[in-house]
């Protein structure tokens, strides 16, 4: 069975954005190259189940696969040491400012070219928190979509996720090959060994550029994206919080008072 997890480098949560530096001041684009990356949370549960799936079967190939800058391979070494076996790196000038729909056809090629019986990606990125690459993925590739799976059980020929959508629990079956994402209730990543850390750079990292995957440069990037930023507004300070502490009656007096005095209610 192979499968491939869709993976993102992703500026550190952390970190403030920057989108005034670097060669493509102008279009608004995150500067990445000015910015502390990482693997994007919410793709280390989607590699942690690859390999719960794979320690249930013997048959498991697990490949990860990002589009991004140079710095990317530093995820794609992450996702490696957490046990992935392969990696691809889509590495093109050209894809600069690619929004979801762009990004998806890249991926979408790079995933058709591996060959696939489950693709699993996150839910969403951290960065822009869109929730529609997966979806759009599937569309491209022909096969069915599973997104938000909060548990995932594969079996020789289908795929069964369940979800909580909240007000019930869903439980759906799709043929594979399939395209699933995780949400962070699939179970705890592993943290890698040092062994592990070692050995993922013996590991296969292959680089893909756009001609590798017959995609015109021309039909990717900002400028055939079909979003655009217009402008970047910093979000306002936050207020500072309040603790309240102590027995229940008094500490909601102290609060009480505290709201009537700041005019909150």
């Amino acid at each position: 069975m192979k499968l491939v997890v869709l993976v993102k480098h992703v500026p550190d949560e952390a970190a403030d954005r920057l989108f005034t530096a670097g060669v493509f001041a102008a279009d608004l684009t995150v500067d990445r190259d000015g910015l502390s990356c990482r693997l994007s949370e919410p793709d280390e549960y989607a590699v942690e189940q690859a390999m719960r799936i794979a320690r249930r079967r013997m048959d498991v190939q697990i490949c990860v696969v990002t589009m991004g800058p140079a710095g990317a391979v530093r995820t794609l070494a992450r996702a490696l040491a957490l046990g992935a076996d392969e990696a691809v790196h889509v590495l093109d000038d050209a894809l600069h400012g690619s929004d979801a729909q762009a990004t998806s056809r890249v991926l979408a090629a790079a995933v058709e070219r591996l060959g696939f019986d489950l693709v699993l990606c996150g839910t969403a990125s951290t960065d822009s928190g869109m929730s529609v690459v997966p979806a759009m993925v599937a569309e491209r590739l022909g096969v069915p979509a599973a997104c938000e799976a909060d548990t995932v059980w594969v079996g020789e020929d289908e795929v069964m996720v369940r979800r909580d959508e909240g007000t019930a629990v869903v439980d759906v079956a799709v043929g594979m090959p399939a395209v699933v994402s995780v949400t962070d209730r699939i179970g705890e990543p592993r943290y890698p060994a040092f062994r592990s850390i070692v050995e993922a750079r013996q590991k296969t990292l292959r680089t893909w550029s756009l001609k590798d995957l017959r995609i015109p440069a021309a039909e990717v990037g900002l400028g055939a994206s079909a979003t655009v930023v217009r402008s970047v507004t910093p979000c306002a300070e936050q207020r500072p919080a309040l603790l309240v502490e102590g027995e229940a009656r008094g500490a909601a007096a102290r609060l009480a008072a505290y709201l009537t005095e700041h005019q909150l209610i």
